[in-house]
């Protein structure tokens, strides 16, 4: 699942792709938004975790994972 995360105050936003579901992204997410989490925990698809403080979120895209085409056939 691709995450982009917009920070504020912060000039990019933080791009993972992680193997949690939308449901509990989007969980995690309200978790910090709403007061009861101070930070918003992600895993990567290689296990790292990102942590972001949730004072500090200004958006969260929630996406499909990316596809990555292999070869040189015409597009």
């Amino acid at each position: 699942m691709e995450v982009k995360i917009g920070v504020q105050n912060a000039p990019r936003e933080i791009n993972i792709e992680s193997t949690q579901s939308p449901e509990e992204i989007e969980k995690a997410v309200a978790a910090a938004l709403s007061g009861t989490e101070k930070l918003l925990v992600l895993t990567d698809e290689h296990g790292r975790k990102v942590l972001v403080p949730a004072e500090r979120l200004a958006y969260v895209e929630i996406g499909e994972p990316s596809k990555h085409r292999v070869g040189f056939g015409a597009l």
